[in-house]
């Protein structure tokens, strides 16, 4: 028999003014709803299961909200839903199991940090650390500090913990910088209550759709080259941001005490730990008034450095309470600490165990290896402080490395100067493309001239070699959150919208993680959304790595026009998705512009509510040419006849429009001075390196352009009557010129 929780979705329905009375993951999924939540996901696993499974089955009451619900596939699909909140005011939220989640989320968490959020992001994580966990002993603690993520650690109480997941959006919003808010086991379980809020619906919702997706900009993808000033805003603008919020509203709970020699700074989640121990030790009454002052963090990063030297300043010694290792936080808290100049001792790991859950008998024991006697006498007791460092030592060679270091830098600022001088100007931007011939530049050229028709969508690109689409002349793509990510991405999204979205994936993505991540959790949540497969043959952005839907041996070397296309020899990835269920999809070669076009707009137009697949069949162009230059080659040397297509603009017919290559971008279509002395605008022109893929062409054709690209074909090596026929063709041309 199902389980049913229609007494606890009968609280999440509680509104201003009523009391709250239940469990603190219950507590949390309310407070969810309280702070505008427009869509929430996740994986389900303890401790925090109950918020999913409550929220999928009360669906009907969140349809009334306009927040939309998916129980996704796995932590990473969870993660990269909250792509939706990189360009969007949406306020999103996914949750999952403690680290092996956050392991397993990696890739999309990183790809959502680097360019920060508009919307506040929330990532609820079971922390299920200590000796009664089911996973490895590791903390999600190291994730935050390396992708730079604000992480939330609330003290156990349901009123505070509530306050915290409000908080915690704003946090975000404040910051742009996505926020982890960890619960431990104890945290989820405690019961307790809190006056409850009404429940706001999301200003941007399933019930309150988008008509059109933002505007591109190139700054909101995880892509180099902005990656580098992402990494710059993050201690520049986010933390300070992050640190103002968090001081301006009071986050951090200060807790003063009678003592003001020591004190003890402790992680929120270990606050009730700790309190009981001090009970222990008639340091603290039942209502948790402590004799001995209390920095209660319960945002864990970033620390606020003001807040955490005004604490320690003054006082002989300070205890830092914090749960596993390496002790991230005491040695964050030593560094600022000695930045200022505070010479205050500081204890933790000296004095209670690196690893293990910190629970009362434990806390009691460190308690009294740290204070002083009488209470710490006969234990190993007193205020003893960490060996000081040594002074300095003088270089041993005198200074001179130092001085060597200074001469070096001021004559390479001195080099810096003068290659400046030496250039009138900024040089041009030279952004990466596709290579000569991609197959994957046709597609971009065709999904532009569906815009142009349907208008613009949200498109949600990936990594690969299809990333190269987000610059010009094309400039598609929302958000890049981690590879094979795409469709998962845009699960936030499709809902909020009043036009379908599209995911874009390589074969090499497909298969890494977008077939479980993006199509199994689409197809399950019955999402109605389109993707879009580039099936290139390889993964790797150079080719070369074969996977299983790479050309079959036979279609490798044939003729050179069939060996263009992979003429669907491996339909391994239409026969996967066939078998995982999916009823909607279209196979096109990539050359082929305009019928992917057509293709385009039949997906996005069709009366079919569910996903869209369409595979761009196109051999990876760098991976062909590394064979069949070799193979052109051994039968030119041969003596046997070879055929090389190459194109051309006719200079006589082009009009300087150059609308050919804004549609394009291919490196070798490019600008020449016109040959007409009456005209000076350039003319377009193919020049050598074109390896006759006939994109010029199929673009001319699509996009109804003026008519001046030519195709010809180049034979060596040829046969007697082609010979013949080629002498009677020059001279009827040279009859027919005037003398």
């Amino acid at each position: 028999m199902e389980v049913s929780f229609s007494k606890e979705i009968e609280l999440l329905r509680l509104g201003r003014g009523e009391v709250f009375h239940g469990e603190g993951i219950l507590a949390i999924t309310k407070a969810l709803l309280q702070s505008g939540v427009a869509y929430i996901g996740g994986y389900q696993g303890a401790p925090v299961s109950h918020l999913l499974d409550v929220m999928v089955q009360a669906r009907p009451y969140l349809d009334e909200l306009g927040v939309h619900v998916e129980a996704c596939s796995n932590e990473a699909s969870a993660a990269a839903m909250l792509g939706a909140s990189i360009h969007y005011p949406l306020r999103g939220a996914v949750t999952w199991k403690s680290i092996v989640g956050t392991n397993v989320a990696s890739d999309a968490l990183s790809n959502l940090s680097s360019p920060g959020v508009t919307g506040g992001a929330l990532i609820v994580v079971g922390e299920d650390y200590g000796e009664g966990a089911s996973v490895i002993q590791e903390r999600t603690h190291a994730y935050a500090l390396k992708s730079t993520m604000c992480l939330l650690d609330p003290r156990p109480q349901l009123p505070q913990m509530v306050k915290m997941v409000e908080h915690g959006f704003r946090l975000s919003e404040a910051s742009n910088m996505p926020a982890i808010l960890e619960l431990r086991i104890r945290a989820c379980h405690v019961r307790g209550s809190f006056v409850a809020g009404d429940n706001r619906p999301p200003p941007v919702s399933t019930r309150q759709l988008m008509a059109n997706p933002a505007a591109f900009d190139y700054m909101r993808l995880a892509h180099p080259p902005v990656t580098f000033r992402h990494e710059k805003l993050k201690s520049e603008e986010r933390i300070p941001a992050a640190r103002r919020y968090i001081v301006e509203n009071g986050l951090n709970e200060l807790m003063p005490g009678k003592r003001q020699d020591i004190g003890i700074v402790v992680q929120g989640g270990l606050y009730n730990a700790l309190v009981r121990s001090l009970q222990q030790l008639g340091l603290a009454d039942a209502f948790g008034d402590s004799e001995i002052p209390l920095l209660v963090l319960n945002v864990t990063y970033p620390l606020v450095p003001e807040q955490v030297a005004e604490f320690c300043a003054g006082k002989q010694a300070v205890l830092v309470v914090e749960e596993g290792q390496p002790e991230y936080i005491e040695q964050e808290i030593a560094t600022h600490l000695r930045r200022r100049d505070i010479q205050t001792r500081l204890h933790g790991k000296d004095l209670l165990p690196m690893g293990g859950e910190l629970g009362v008998e434990v806390l009691v024991k460190g308690l009294l290896d740290f204070l002083p006697p009488p209470l710490g006498e006969g234990q190993g007791g007193g205020t003893r402080g960490a060996p000081g460092m040594p002074p300095p030592q003088p270089s041993p060679r005198g200074g001179g490395s130092l001085k060597a270091a200074s001469e070096w830098l001021a004559s390479n600022g001195k080099r810096r100067q003068e290659a400046a001088a030496m250039l009138a100007k900024p040089l041009p931007a030279r952004p990466p493309s596709f290579c000569i011939g991609c197959p994957e530049r046709p597609v971009f050229s065709a999904l532009k001239l569906a815009q142009q028709q349907m208008g613009p969508v949200h498109v949600a690109a990936d990594i690969g070699c299809h990333a190269f689409g987000t610059f010009e002349p094309f400039s598609t793509g929302h958000s890049i959150l981690g590879y094979g990510m795409s469709l998962a991405s845009r699960a936030g999204v499709s809902p909020m919208m009043q036009k379908r979205t599209l995911a874009i994936m390589g074969d090499g993505g497909f298969w890494h993680n977008g077939l479980l991540t993006g199509v199994q959790s689409a197809l399950f949540n019955g999402d109605d959304a389109v993707l879009l497969i580039f099936k290139n043959g390889y993964t790797s952005a150079t080719g070369t790595q074969e996977i299983i839907s790479t050309p079959q041996e036979d279609a490798k070397f044939a003729s050179s026009d069939k060996a263009q296309s992979l003429a669907h020899t491996n339909r391994t990835i239409e026969s996967t998705l066939q078998g995982l269920g999916v009823k909607w999809m279209r196979t096109v070669h990539t050359y082929e512009v305009e019928a992917m076009r057509r293709t385009i707009l039949e997906a996005f137009g069709t009366d079919f509510d569910g996903l869209k697949v369409i595979v761009a069949e196109g051999e990876c162009q760098l991976e062909r040419q590394r064979r069949i230059k070799p193979w052109i080659a051994g039968l030119l040397k041969k003596g046997k006849r070879v055929v090389r297509v190459k194109y051309g603009v006719d200079e006589d017919v082009c009009n300087g429009d150059h609308a050919c290559i804004r549609l394009s971008g291919c490196p070798t279509l490019t600008l020449k001075d016109n040959p007409d002395p009456l005209k000076v605008d350039p003319v377009a022109t193919v020049i050598d390196g074109c390896v006759g893929c006939g994109l010029c062409g199929a673009n001319a054709h699509a996009a109804t352009l003026c008519p001046s690209f030519y195709r010809a074909e180049v034979v060596q090596n040829p046969k007697w009557h082609e010979r013949l026929l080629h002498s009677l063709r020059s001279a009827v041309v040279r009859a027919l010129q005037p003398a």
